[in-house]
């Protein structure tokens, strides 16, 4: 029970205050990850991996160091940490924000507005885009950011409790800052990328699955069969496929990063991408989060009920 009122407070500390303003642990961990790459980089996996863990593994451990010792004197106190902690790992209310910013930008016809807005989101060349496509990348973001900003990191408290928590969502930082296929990241970013496909496997099919019931069921499970397998992301592909069908909405295509256009496949079928779409995804996204922590609220109930009934046994 305590797990879930947890994760509860944690989603009504995120949609009452938002992301910190000042200093947010995740921007530190991210200037400590760079300082750790510029100290350790080697063109060589084994550098990748020392690097990785030095960055991570310290701040899981002292993570669960903290829960532990809070534990021992007060319960309570222990899950407020941990409420806390959860807090700080999600991003559901920035991720509205931010969306929101395009979505109105594009309501208002203010296309540099909503160019702007939607460089907050995406690393693609946002001046090149249209309309559709400022619509599709904000789309894809929220759909890929649901899973990356909240459901995977509720996973991972759930099973691990606030270490799993950091765990994931230090992984998932990594991941965005070493896990690319280039020439300089190519050896030493795949730790962060493999890991970070191994943490997200199952909060991933998990969202999929999410997006899918509360949207276009049919059309949804029938995009995520026949194209999550063509993205290049193993974990992406499944959350966006079903995500993109459930609202109906084509989303993939060709996209221009660093000047040079990259021809990605098709996701979801329907209609083109707009400021509707945007707005769609973001209610996916809050409508799964009410139903993750009502299922988890229920499953706590339904493990006290199968305790106390085993007591009076």
């Amino acid at each position: 029970m305590t797990t879930a009122l947890a994760m509860l407070l944690a989603i009504a500390i995120d949609a009452c205050f938002g992301e910190p303003r000042r200093v947010h642990p995740l921007v530190a961990f991210g200037r400590l990850a760079g300082w750790t790459e510029r100290r350790l980089y080697l063109d060589r996996r084994r550098a990748g991996v020392l690097a990785w863990s030095l960055a991570v593994v310290p701040l899981v451990a002292i993570a669960w160091f903290l829960v532990h010792a809070l534990a021992l004197v007060s319960s309570w106190t222990a899950s407020a940490i941990s409420s806390v902690t959860l807090y700080l790992t999600i991003g559901l209310r920035s991720l509205g924000e931010h969306a929101s910013s395009v979505a109105g930008a594009l309501d208002a016809d203010d296309l540099d507005a909503a160019r702007n807005a939607v460089a907050q989101l995406v690393s693609r060349d946002t001046a090149l885009l249209d309309g559709e496509r400022v619509a599709a990348a904000a789309t894809e973001s929220v759909l890929e950011n649901g899973n990356d900003a909240v459901f995977g990191a509720l996973f991972w408290f759930a099973v691990l409790g606030a270490p799993g928590a950091v765990l994931y969502r230090l992984a998932n930082t990594l991941d965005a800052m070493w896990g690319y296929r280039t020439l300089r990241y190519e050896r030493f970013g795949w730790a962060a990328a493999r890991i970070d496909d191994v943490l997200n496997y199952v909060p991933a099919r998990l969202t999929a699955l999410t997006y899918a019931l509360l949207g276009d069921r049919r059309r949804a499970l029938r995009c995520w069969r026949l194209q999550a397998s063509q993205w290049d992301s193993p974990n992406a592909g499944p959350v966006m496929a079903a995500g993109a069908g459930a609202l109906g909405v084509r989303l993939g295509g060709s996209a221009p990063y660093h000047g040079v256009c990259k021809e990605r496949p098709i996701l979801g079928e329907g209609v083109g991408a707009s400021a509707s779409s945007i707005t769609r995804a973001l209610h996916l996204v809050r409508s799964g989060t009410a139903l993750w922590l009502l299922l988890f609220a229920l499953g706590a109930i339904l493990v006290a009920i199968a305790r106390c009934g085993g007591g009076h046994a």
